[in-house]
């Protein structure tokens, strides 16, 4: 009779606030903890960003869900590919996808709950818990080490009652004879990082504070000697060291979880010959598929959000919108529309990626009011295609090919790339564009089962294929370009980390010995 598998150990990384370090740090951890040879996994209990990406329902043997596919949010899809584990919707259970201000697209486990959006916040929270409790204890069956990222702040103490995502993960993790230890990351380079170490700490709740394995300090660029004594002064008020001081790194190889850094453009890089611009509408999504442009040697990426930063780009790009009607509008209000017309009528290059290839058609038609008010809209009239949006939200990954196509777009003829479709919209080219080699509009791109999800017309290609630019034969096509390759990246940022703590700690917070010493589980 074999002993029963042990709950995974858990390791938690938390932050002082957005946007200090906790998705990069998880990633750098589940890395280095697979090197080490143990069989780690992500956990992030709610996500909130539009930068989705699809993965299986399930694992390989898990009957807890249908067989399919479903969406998680990116950052926990690359952190599932650093511990060289499959990614599956239990990895980030609860992704709210923000549409305004005040509201977001829930999707729960993978799949859209249309029926969670309006309730309350606290009574909503209390179904989401449950289903991220499940997930949790499913993947803490099936691994040996979970590495978990916490969200926004756990000091949030407005939020401590119903906060499942940061203190209740971190209970879950202790219950059952489970073990946890956590890190909690800031950014040095805004400055305030030991007032915010230390007010973090404080604010934890009595129960979990004595987990706090380590701070660590990330992104700090100067001289490390000037960091006296606040290392020591910070120990002796907490008890708690400083296990890892991680040097500004910009050049990680991993797109910003929400991109928000990236906006405003950047320096052009030494030669550079081709500016390519993405318009920012407000409700972009999946941005992160870009981050190979930045990249790319010869190329300046730069994210537009007025007229003057399309008017001398070489290339234009409109990327996904979780609210493409809305951006639309944006766009127009902003000037963009006559710019982006004329930039086609010159013959320069325009893509089109699934919202944005919504937004080159003829008319948007949206009946059932799913992104947006019930209406219709215009669109730019640059395709000759409808878009009807209509459930099912189609989620799946896709084998997809290219046609023979016309300049100049016609390096793309016959590539196979990998890629994925995340949309709601069911688009047709009009009765009069043939979609034909010889009509005015070609049918573009196939998804391997026989249906279009591309169209070209001259200069203007629009696709519902997102992550081409993760293809290396793409790149090569269009710009002749080889990148870094992720696993690359994946592999820096685990030596970031190994470097740059302190001896023993990763040891210490991921034990691999135990790993390899494990009874034969049933």
């Amino acid at each position: 009779m074999t002993a029963p598998r042990p709950p995974a150990r858990c390791l938690m990384v938390w932050g002082t606030s957005s946007g200090a370090g906790k998705s990069l740090l998880a990633t750098a951890l589940c890395r280095w903890a697979a090197r080490e040879g143990l069989d780690v996994a992500p956990f992030k209990a709610q996500n909130m960003s539009n930068n989705a990406r699809v993965v299986p329902l399930a694992e390989e043997g898990d009957g807890a869900h249908a067989g399919g596919y479903g969406e998680i949010g990116a950052a926990q899809y690359f952190q599932a590919l650093a511990a060289r584990v499959t990614p599956t919707v239990d990895m980030n259970p609860v992704l709210l996808k923000p549409e305004r201000d005040t509201a977001s697209q829930v999707v729960l486990a993978g799949r859209v709950a249309t029926e969670l959006s309006p309730l309350p916040w606290h009574e909503r929270s209390r179904h989401l818990a449950r289903a991220a409790r499940a997930s949790f204890e499913r993947l803490r069956r099936r691994h040996d080490l979970l590495v978990i990222e916490g969200a926004g702040s756990p000091a949030e103490i407005n939020l401590a009652h119903s906060d499942y995502v940061n203190l209740d993960t971190a209970r879950w993790a202790r219950s059952d004879g489970g073990t946890l230890a956590s890190l909690i990351v800031t950014d040095i380079d805004r400055g305030g990082a030991f007032a915010h170490l230390y007010g973090t700490w404080s604010l934890l709740p009595d129960d979990l504070r004595g987990a706090t394995a380590g701070f660590v300090l990330n992104k700090f660029r100067g001289d490390a000697a000037l960091l006296a004594p606040g290392p020591a002064q910070l120990q002796a008020l907490t008890g708690v060291p400083i296990v890892g001081v991680l040097p500004m790194r910009r050049d990680h190889g991993l797109p910003d979880e929400d991109g928000v850094h990236d906006f405003g453009g950047g320096a052009a890089k030494p030669g550079t010959a081709l500016r390519v611009a993405v318009v920012a509408y407000p409700h972009i999504s999946n941005l992160d598929e870009f981050q190979p442009l930045r990249q790319a040697p010869g190329l300046r990426l730069l994210w537009a959000r007025d007229a003057a930063a399309l008017a001398e780009a070489d290339w234009i790009i409109l990327p996904g919108s979780k609210q493409t009607r809305a951006d639309l509008q944006w766009l127009r209000e902003r000037g963009m529309a006559p710019v982006i017309a004329r930039h086609a009528a010159e013959g320069r290059p325009l893509l089109g990626i699934c919202g944005g290839l919504q937004m080159l058609g003829r008319q948007l038609d949206d009946p059932q009011g799913l992104d947006g008010d019930v209406g219709g809209d215009a669109g730019l009239d640059l395709l000759p295609l409808h878009t009807t949006y209509a459930a099912p939200k189609r989620v799946l990954p896709v084998r997809c090919r290219f046609a023979a196509l016309a300049p100049p777009w016609q390096a793309l003829s016959g590539i196979e790339a990998e890629a994925y479709e995340i949309r709601t919209g069911v688009t047709k080219a009009e009765a009069d564009a043939p979609a034909g080699d010889e009509g005015p509009c070609r049918a573009a791109l196939s998804d391997g089962q026989g249906s279009t999800i591309g169209w070209q017309c001259g200069p203007v290609l629009g696709v519902y294929a997102h992550g081409l630019f993760e293809s290396s034969a793409v790149l090569r096509a269009l710009f002749g370009a080889d990148v870094r390759t992720l696993e690359a990246s994946l592999d820096s940022l685990a030596d970031l980390v190994q470097q740059h703590f302190e001896p023993g700690v990763l040891q210490a917070c991921c034990p691999s010995a135990w790993v390899r010493s494990k009874p034969a589980w049933g």
